[in-house]
């Protein structure tokens, strides 16, 4: 009986795991979440559009990074995943790791990089 129970046991928590796992996979993150969560949680500091301008950010040493700069833009998903989870030791940075579920790092993260546009110079080509 006991091997039975144990079995049944086995089976539920591998099919709740492979469940778990598909979601997590498929699930995209959502910019519209993600804007929504930075509007609430990071806008006050970092800025609308995420150049480190917010109404707090001349009050704070040193200033809120800029997350639309190319010093920002090249970092990984997972750096800056780091970043958000963790904050910056010695800046007003928190860590978001105890307030915001992964998921909604995620969002943010997404919003986050939706803020850069990249665009086409505007030099004018040589002459022929």
């Amino acid at each position: 009986m006991a091997h039975l129970i144990f079995t049944i046991g086995l089976i539920g928590w591998a099919g709740l795991v492979c469940a778990s796992n598909a979601v997590e996979e498929s699930s995209q993150p959502d910019v519209k979440k993600g804007q929504s969560l930075y509007q609430i949680h990071c806008a006050e500091c970092h800025g609308e559009g995420g150049r480190g301008d917010g109404p707090r950010a001349a009050l704070l040493a040193p200033r809120p990074g800029n997350l639309v700069s190319a010093a920002t833009s090249t970092k990984t998903d997972q750096e800056l995943l780091s970043i958000i989870a963790r904050g910056v030791p010695r800046t007003a940075m928190p860590g978001w790791e105890t307030i915001l579920w992964e998921e909604d790092r995620r969002n943010v993260l997404a919003f986050i990089r939706s803020l850069v546009h990249f665009q086409k110079p505007t030099l004018t080509p040589p002459p022929s």
